[in-house]
This record gives structure tokens, C-alpha cells and sequence, in this order.
């Protein structure tokens, strides 16, 4: 029986009680300590980025299974699940970085990205020094949750490594593309709430659930993203939209309408396709019906998660990380 389960009000950080915006002000704090160097470069690339805001869904999915698990409220303690949040924001933000650069991206979260208004150069060795911060923050844990963390940081790499070589590729299949974002994404919210669990002292059953629900929740995620990029705004994304079709991502709209349509794959093929492609294959995407299918395959994952939280006690946090859910596939509507 797991903790919250043994007593279901210590779903919550204790005396003097901290609310869960009260803990994310906290691991906004941490990230900003982080960040600073002696180089100011260095400090004004990475506050550039990471003062900019961003969904926070990581560090929230992380403090919520540590809070529904029954996490112990001692000041150690939630000190060390702050640092935790953070270092995985911390790693997100790196992985950032370099994405902007690989994509050759001029816009992040609605304004210009780092790779823009500092360069490659500097953009570069900012996510490189951004990395390391997350593993200083890491560095006091005892070596399987070093592992973890450094177990989502290969995958990441990988599922990079992986998407780049189906750039402009119509023999990528639905599978290539789970493939993807289950090391790209998913992996950094698995590990979080893997250790969030075990950091709560939960049972090894509850560890594993809620890795699978954490690993449910980036899936879709990411699979809500990507649908937005083809249906969304660029008020309400924050960047342009069509820019997996620029860059030649093989996202799971493009995906699907490549075998489908003969001139959406065409367009994903071309190297460096003008605004007039980009604009063609959206609309035809849009008219494809794949979008449906889309939201169908997020419904599902979102599915997963919610019955990977049917292990934990009824309680607030464990209906915030529900409406959670809910609200990522509430982004596809």
C-alpha cells in the first residue's frame, strides 16, 4: 500500500503547508539560480530562454505524483523534489536550445529565439552549459536516480538523432514516429515521475505506474502539439505554424496524410519548401480527415494515464494530475 494510500491527506507539502503554485514559485526560483555564470553571456542566453515562461508541464507532472504519492513533507525533502522539477526544466531547456538550432528556428514561445538573437555559436555552448546545470542539481542523489535522469538524457539524444534521420523521409511510418517522441518526449516525463514516486517512498508497483502515466502523459502531449502546429494559431502556439513541414519533421498529422496524399508528400520531401507549399499542405492535411485520427490516438493516451493513476488514493493532487490530462487534450479541440 502506498503512502497516500495509507493516509490520503498527505497529498500535500506539510508545515507551514506549500501549495502547489507556491512549489512551482519555488522551482522558478531554483531555475534562476541556476542559471547564473560567470560569464553573462552565458546567464543572459539561459534567463533569455527559460524567463521567457513555457507550459512548466514537466516540473507540474513531477511535483503532482510526488504530492499524490504521499511525499514526506520535511524541508529536505521538498527540497529535494524542487530540485528535482528543476533539473528536469533544466534539461528540457537545454534540449531547446539545440533543437532551435537544428530546425534553424527564429521563434520560440512568441518572441525570437536564443539561436536568433545570440547565434549558433553562443546558442550551443549556452544548452551545453544549461545541461550541466541540471547534473549539478543532480549530483547530491544517490546513483539510480542519476541513472534516470541520465537514462531520459540518451533518449533524447537518440530520438533526435532518430526524427533527423526521417527529415523529409515518406518512408517514415506511424510506428518510426511513436518510436520518436517516446525518447524525444515521453522519456523525460516518465523519469520524472518515476522519481518523483520513489522520492515519495511509494511502493515499487506505484514507482512503475506512475513512470507509465508520467510516459502517458508526454505522449500525448506531444501528440497535441503536433496537431497544433497544423490547426493551431500562431497566437495561440506561440510560434508559427507549419514549421514541421518547413523543417521537414515527420509529425503524426504529416505522417499520417504522406500515405495518403501524393502532394503533401510531396511537399514534405522538398528541402526548403516555400510559404505557398507549406500553406497547400496544410489545407490539404486539414481536409485529409488525419486530424481525427490524430485526436483519437492522443484520447488514447491520455486514456493511459489517468488509468495509471487508478493505483493512487483519492485525493486533490491525484485530481489535479486527472484535470491535467484533461486539459492537454482540451489544448485539440
Amino acid at each position: 500500500m502506498s503512502n497516500a494510500a495509507k493516509n490520503p491527506a498527505r497529498g500535500r507539502f506539510g508545515a507551514p503547508d506549500v501549495s502547489l503554485a507556491e512549489a512551482l514559485d519555488l522551482v522558478e526560483a531554483r531555475l534562476a539560480e541556476r542559471v547564473g555564470s560567470r560569464e553573462p553571456l552565458l546567464t543572459d542566453i539561459s534567463t533569455y530562454l527559460i524567463g521567457s515562461g513555457g507550459k512548466r508541464v514537466r516540473p507540474t507532472v513531477t511535483l503532482l505524483v510526488f504530492r499524490a504519492c504521499g511525499g514526506n513533507q520535511s524541508a529536505r525533502d521538498l527540497r529535494d523534489i524542487i530540485d528535482v522539477a528543476a533539473a528536469l526544466e533544466l534539461i528540457h531547456s537545454a534540449t531547446l536550445l539545440h533543437d532551435d538550432i537544428i530546425d534553424g528556428s527564429g521563434v520560440r514561445r512568441g518572441k525570437d529565439s536564443a539561436f536568433r538573437k545570440y547565434g549558433l555559436a553562443s546558442t550551443l555552448v549556452t544548452g551545453d552549459f544549461v545541461f550541466s546545470r541540471a547534473f549539478q542539481l543532480c549530483a547530491r542523489f544517490e546513483e539510480r536516480l542519476i541513472n534516470w535522469a541520465a537514462e531520459a538524457c540518451i533518449s533524447l539524444t537518440e530520438g533526435e538523432t532518430m526524427q533527423g534521420r526521417f527529415r523529409h523521409n515518406v518512408a517514415v511510418t506511424t510506428a518510426d514516429y511513436l518510436e520518436i517522441i517516446s525518447r524525444k518526449t515521453a522519456s523525460i516525463f516518465e523519469q520524472g515521475a518515476r522519481t518523483a514516486a520513489y522520492l515519495a517512498t511509494a511502493p515499487d508497483d506505484v514507482v512503475e505506474a506512475m513512470a507509465g502515466c508520467g510516459f502517458s502523459v508526454g505522449m500525448t502531449f506531444q501528440i497535441v502539439d503536433d496537431l497544433l502546429d497544423v490547426e493551431g494559431t500562431e497566437a495561440r502556439v506561440g510560434k508559427p505554424v507549419g514549421l514541421d513541414l518547413r523543417d521537414g519533421n515527420p509529425s503524426l498529422p504529416i505522417v499520417l496524410a504522406i500515405g495518403r496524399d501524393a502532394e503533401v508528400a510531396r511537399i514534405f520531401q522538398k528541402p526548403e519548401p516555400t510559404a505557398a507549399d507549406i500553406e497547400t499542405a496544410l489545407t490539404r492535411i486539414r481536409r485529409s480527415g488525419v486530424l481525427d485520427e490524430v485526436r483519437a490516438l492522443a484520447a488514447e493516451y491520455g486514456a493511459r494515464a489517468r488509468r495509471g493513476l487508478e493505483v493512487l488514493a483519492p485525493s486533490p493532487d491525484k485530481d489535479h494530475l486527472q484535470m491535467l490530462v484533461d486539459q492537454l487534450l482540451e489544448r485539440a479541440e
